[in-house]
């Protein structure tokens, strides 16, 4: 699915704005009509979530109904539209002019709808129920059922299976888009490099036509490759070869410009232009290359969240975060614990930060109720990620879950078939997941290209005692190394931290206690040679549901502050990644 682009052949129209919301608790609106207008409705913005914009909503995640109107542009007669979401939470039924046109089951990825045949010139009417209701068989699964005599502090409202708030609603922008109807559909770029070449290959799928013919142009730094192509059946293959290619790399993020054009008759019909970065991603051992050279990862897990927008797209944000990475020294992120906006994807490979790309399989579990439905959306979520990330050069590895509760026996086989989903869509990249499991090591391991853990010694366990924490986790660390002597990246470790409160010496919650902490776990990964990234959690505190370990229903473990002000262990990481100290 290619992320909709305007030029001469194609062009695209944002939807965003004020759009009609009304909420619909007793599930009443398809029965009463609302597909064909929602009556009593009240102003919402999109994209955004729906809970932060009246205090009725906060956490109401059951049906709500959108509304907005837009005319067809001029010039579009002919051709085919499109009208294309973002990431709408959690399910969408979608209706044009009173017509169903399609339904979508996921956060966080896109989806969209040929509607060539409903568009009308004038006051068109689009529609779409959302609904946010946390299920055991949804992905990522909520209102699981846990018995409260196992911890009260598991007990929250809503009720998640994860520990961020179930923001709902249009999270990203949601556009309309014309194309030819012989445009292309898909583009595939992978590369590799031979000494001083790289080589770019390159697959192209449109829909099968009149004869045609595909021109790739890749440029950039002085060089201009070109090659023609038949299409055949609707697809067409080339490799360009530069021959002193520019690798693309943190250091220097050097990107191409690919330009497809798809020619008919003698004429272009279409084009798409594409950046391309020239690398390569490997696992070599006990590390990990880039470009045939080993990388190291630091960095953070994050949120795409900020008050009043909830999860909701904005580009401020982005490019806020994107700085303070820099000015501490991170390379890296990892999308915990969902895919982010391909507005921030683009701007990782623009800017050089390394990505590992994860699915919204964030707390799956293997209880045989659900367990057939929740894998399906689980295979459709990475069939989507793939697709839609594919051609970023910053996404050096693929994560398939987050936390999943592996100790029951369907979850060896369900990973390994996810494992090989994935390495079918995609053979160029790692793949892996991250574990939490302590008590004894995860089997499910077995299947990862790179060991991803998460651990909270002198936090959840070792309770208020760091140097105990500290051993402990070097132990588990050279144990799981020992059973599966591959490259390990401790993706999530950190304490809640209030800002402003302190201790002398360190006590839990105050800002030395985070950052001692996350001082000694830095100690305890630079002295493994197989530790090959370190990414700490979490970037900025984010809102979670309500519960007793969740004061004002935040998780405070951000070096930084929820509006991106840093605590004193942000200055700590600074020094120890930037080398000033």
């Amino acid at each position: 699915m290619l992320f909709p682009q305007s030029n001469p052949y194609r062009q695209v129209v944002d939807l965003s704005g004020f759009w009609d919301f009304r909420p619909d608790p007793g599930k009443v609106g398809e029965h009463d009509g609302w597909a064909d207008g929602v009556p009593d409705s009240r102003p919402l913005a999109v994209p955004a979530s729906w809970n932060d914009q009246y205090a009725d909503l906060r956490d109401y995640l059951g049906d709500g109904w959108y509304q907005t109107y837009f005319d067809r542009p001029w010039g579009w007669d002919g051709k085919r539209v499109v009208v294309r979401f973002g990431s709408v939470n959690y399910l969408a039924d979608v209706w044009l002019n009173g017509t169903r046109i399609g339904q979508h089951e996921g956060g966080h990825l896109p989806f969209e709808f040929d509607i060539t045949g409903h568009v009308q010139p004038e006051n068109n009417r689009l529609v779409v129920r959302v609904n946010g209701e946390l299920a055991p068989d949804r992905v990522p699964p909520g209102a699981v059922g846990r018995n409260p005599k196992d911890s009260f502090s598991n007990l929250e409202y809503p009720p998640a299976n994860f520990d961020f708030f179930p923001y709902c609603g249009i999270h990203r922008p949601v556009q309309l888009y014309a194309v030819p109807h012989q445009a292309i559909r898909d583009l595939t770029v992978t590369t590799d490099i031979d000494g001083a070449r790289g080589h770019v290959h390159i697959s192209l799928a449109c829909p099968s036509g009149d004869p045609a013919v595909a021109r790739f142009t890749l440029s950039g730094y002085d060089t201009v490759v070109e090659e023609e192509v038949v299409i055949q059946a609707g697809m067409a293959e080339v490799t360009l070869t530069v021959s002193d290619a520019k690798r693309w790399s943190p250091a220097a993020p050097c990107l191409y410009t690919l330009v497809v054009e798809q020619i008919s008759g003698g004429q272009v019909i279409d084009r798409y232009t594409l950046p391309v970065g020239i690398r390569t991603v490997a696992v070599d051992g006990d590390q990990l290359l880039l470009n045939g050279e080993p990388v190291y990862l630091r960095g953070f897990g994050r949120h795409e969240d900020f008050a009043l927008t909830g999860r909701g797209y904005l580009p401020v944000t982005i490019v806020k975060d994107y700085d303070l990475m820099r000015w501490i020294g991170a390379n890296s992120f990892r999308t915990s614990h969902y895919p982010y906006s391909e507005q921030m994807m683009a701007l990782a490979d623009r800017l050089g930060v390394l990505v590992i790309d994860e699915t919204p399989a964030v707390g799956l579990f293997f209880h045989q109720d659900g367990l057939s439905r929740r894998t399906a959306v689980w295979h459709q979520q990475i069939r989507e990620l793939i697709d839609r990330d594919k051609n970023h050069p910053s996404v050096i590895m693929w994560s398939l879950a987050n936390e999943p509760h592996n100790k029951r026996p369907p979850a060896l086989q369900s990973f390994q078939d996810a494992f090989d989903l994935a390495r079918s869509l995609d053979f160029t990249r790692p793949v892996t997941f991250v574990s939490q499991a302590m008590e004894e090591i995860d089997p499910t391991l077995e299947f990862c290209d790179v060991i991803c853990l998460n651990r909270y010694d002198g936090w959840y366990t070792e309770v208020g005692q760091l140097e105990a924490g500290f051993s402990h986790l070097a132990d588990n660390l050279d144990a799981i190394y020992e059973q599966y002597p591959r490259p390990v990246i401790l993706c999530e470790f950190g304490a809640d931290t209030i800002p402003g409160m302190h201790a002398d010496p360190p006590e839990m919650f105050s800002e030395e206690y985070q950052a001692e902490m996350l001082a000694g776990f830095i100690r305890v990964l630079d002295a493994r040679p197989y530790v090959v990234g370190q990414h700490v959690w979490n970037m900025c505190d984010f809102k979670t549901g309500q519960s007793v370990q969740r004061v004002g229903a935040m998780n405070y473990k951000g070096v930084f502050t929820r509006d991106r002000r840093p605590k004193l262990a942000a200055h700590r990481l600074r020094d120890l990644w930037r080398g000033d100290k």
